[in-house]
């Protein structure tokens, strides 16, 4: 099963934590030594599917739809959200007792001073498909 790992980032983080372009150089490369020893086990796991890093929730664009008219963009940050997505994997792994191992894992990524950052760090099924007769009717109670 696949499932989408999301490395979310709080306000109340943004206090705790400094921007990373602040880190150390130090900081910075055990940090992103962390995360590639981590990718390069999961591929060696057969687990990787894919593993990105996003830029900063100030380069952040909402789009949307308007009826008729041109699409409404929306440009960032975004003062009402005091979470965003700081990066996410995609791992392919028995089952999600292990996808809750790994996203344990990866929240324990080093920051400054070397300490864990224990980030949140969501784990979604990603979907393989409409749902089963046998899936709908264990989800209604039959």
């Amino acid at each position: 099963m696949k499932y989408m790992l999301l490395m979310q980032f709080s306000g109340r983080q943004s206090d705790e934590i400094p921007p990373i372009g602040t880190w150390s150089a130090e900081e910075f490369r055990a940090h992103i030594d962390f995360m590639t020893e981590t990718n390069r086990k999961l591929i060696a796991d057969g687990e990787f599917v894919e593993a990105q890093g996003l830029a900063g929730r100030e380069t952040a664009r909402i789009v949307r739809a308007s009826a008729g008219g041109p699409p409404l963009i929306t440009e960032g940050p975004f003062a009402e959200t005091k979470e965003f997505l700081a990066g996410y994997w995609i791992v392919d792994c028995e089952d999600e007792d292990r996808a809750l191992a790994i996203a344990a894992h990866v929240s324990t990524a080093p920051g400054p001073g070397g300490r864990p950052l224990n980030m949140p760090i969501e784990v979604r099924q990603v979907m393989s498909g409409p749902p089963t007769e046998a899936e709908r009717e264990a989800a209604a109670g039959r």
